[in-house]
């Protein structure tokens, strides 16, 4: 257990290093905050700060980036400049900014473009859908980085990047698998957690007949609504989800301390 003392003027505040991935801000016997690391995608940190004493942010902030390497980062609602101001005061930078979308999944079935199938999900061939899924991670670790896309929170095994073989539907085109869309359904609206097509195979319309194929399966499942994540500066992703309707519910900026 380490800790950290910090004074305030108003309030001296200690900050212990409760495990590996928490910490928790004490002024006097009282808990007046506390910080929690989680690892997502290729070991990428996010750090999360709760605080009950605005004078316990800064110094969890602080222990944080003394005890863990960099990058570190966070993820924030965009639509208050509040906390992105305080988390910016300790060093953090903005990185991106992510849509919230909600849709509604009655939505038509366009016609298949020539060459175009799709698997539904749980049907394709497990091996060529892995090659497809390291083909595409390869495409986009080489442009923006797979860091970009939409934060995947469940575990894989080492070295499996494959979340779950049954929750991806595949298109194929002139005979390849091409494109894969996965949809995660819960108690309430399902998400879309990713949606993507090799560089060689794009404006094949691919993408529309993809994500028109999730929400009709959801659709017909009784399934009302489903939502996604996309990056703003994907104005091609943006621009798909928004002709089928997509409602902007919300914004996130992630941020980055280097």
């Amino acid at each position: 257990m380490n800790t950290v003392n910090s004074t305030n003027t108003v309030h001296p505040v200690q900050i212990t290093r409760v495990d590996e991935t928490q910490w928790q801000a004490l002024s006097g016997d009282v808990v007046v905050g506390h910080a929690d690391v989680s690892t997502r995608r290729h070991d990428l940190r996010y750090v999360s700060i709760d605080v009950w004493d605005d004078a316990a942010f800064a110094p969890l902030a602080d222990a944080v980036r003394a005890a863990l390497p960099a990058p570190l980062r966070t993820l924030l609602a965009a639509d208050d400049p509040a906390p992105a101001a305080r988390w910016e005061r300790a060093g953090f930078v903005p990185e991106r900014r992510e849509w919230e979308y909600v849709l509604s999944t009655a939505a038509a079935v366009p016609s298949l473009a020539p060459g175009v199938t799709i698997l539904p999900a749980g049907t394709a061939d497990e091996a060529r859908l892995r090659e497809l899924d390291r083909e595409i991670r390869a495409e986009v670790e080489a442009g923006p980085g797979w860091h970009t896309m939409p934060a995947e929170v469940r575990p894989c095994p080492p070295g499996d990047t494959l979340i779950d073989p049954s929750l991806y539907a595949v298109a194929v085109h002139r005979g390849r698998y091409a494109g894969l869309v996965r949809v995660v359904r819960g108690r309430g609206p399902a998400r879309i957690g990713l949606l993507a097509v090799r560089a060689a195979h794009q404006r094949h319309g691919l993408g529309r007949s993809l994500l028109a194929h999730a929400l009709h399966t959801l659709h017909e499942a009784g399934t009302t609504t489903a939502w996604a994540e996309v990056d703003q500066s994907r104005t091609a992703a943006t621009t798909l989800f928004e002709s089928f309707g997509a409602e902007r519910t919300g914004q996130l900026l992630h941020l980055i301390h280097h």
